[in-house]
């Protein structure tokens, strides 16, 4: 395991990339989360070798200054390939993580082999009654986090299985590293500016989407948060696109795609598939 500082625009992005036996594959973390998303996936596929930032506002990268979009971190990847010496990777999203992955592979096309996309990044519109304006209030949950002081790591644990985790372990010893990332003297590391502008952006933006022309693979949650909620994505959604594969992720909600074995174990099978066959 290695961790590099990789120097963007307002700052540094800090990535840290774990070694296997796979050529590299980007990933790239969700709204308001930060790289440690990825240690189940490293648990279930330890042969992937997985280079994962932090994004900006998030993580070790909370403090970089400057607005925060998808387009933003698509150039702060891009310079985090020229940083580690890629030419070209396998891309892997999740959630926000999925719209940020197509910029970049809409901005930087000759740098993305294949996109995995996890819950995200598929064109979706935005939930009835969102407006722009309407952003934060809808992701309020996030951004409570910011403004709160935990005095533990459970406590924040049981923080965030109680919002928007619910069907997560909270002894799961993934998600109290994955909490303890997130904390540095009780506060959490998250900008809530950036939650909310990449939010605005992945629902409001344009997106290029339909401009891709590498294979694409789309893994998506029977629901969104919790059990019998509605999923993000509806079937019509899903058959309105050309898609080199569609994987069913029956069971799970939007946070078990990634943060379960059982969806971090589908996850890696979609990743095997796209370096075999790109």
């Amino acid at each position: 395991m290695s961790i590099d500082r990789v120097p963007v625009s307002g700052g540094d992005v800090v990535v840290e990339t774990h070694t296997g036996t796979s050529e590299p594959v980007l990933v790239v973390h969700g709204v308001s989360s930060q790289r440690m998303l990825w240690g189940w996936l490293r648990a279930e596929s330890p042969h992937l070798t997985l280079v994962a930032p932090d994004l900006r506002g998030r993580g070790d990268s909370v403090n970089v200054t400057g607005p925060s979009s998808l387009s933003r971190h698509a150039d702060d990847l891009d310079a985090v390939m020229d940083a580690l010496g890629l030419d070209a990777a396998h891309v892997c999203g999740m959630s926000m993580g999925g719209f940020v992955a197509v910029e970049f592979a809409a901005r930087y096309s000759a740098r993305v082999k294949s996109l995995v996309l996890v819950d995200g990044g598929v064109p979706v519109a935005p939930p009835a009654g969102l407006t722009r304006e309407s952003v934060g209030a809808v992701f309020a949950d996030r951004i409570a986090r910011t403004q709160q002081h935990f005095d533990a790591v459970d406590e924040y644990v049981e923080f965030l299985v109680s919002t928007s985790l619910p069907m997560l372990d909270p002894a799961d010893p993934l998600l109290r590293t994955y909490a303890e990332h997130d904390l540095v003297d009780g506060s959490v590391r998250l900008s809530s500016a950036a939650v909310v502008a990449d939010a605005t952006d992945v629902f409001f933006g344009a997106s290029r989407f339909r401009e891709l022309a590498m294979p694409i693979r789309f893994l998506h949650a029977q629901w969104s948060v919790g059990s019998s909620s509605a999923p993000m994505y509806s079937p019509e959604d899903i058959d309105a696109l050309d898609l080199t594969s569609v994987v069913p992720m029956p069971g799970l909600d939007h946070a078990g795609t990634i943060m379960t074995p059982t969806g971090a174990a589908a996850v890696g099978r979609t990743i095997d598939e796209a370096l075999d066959v790109g």
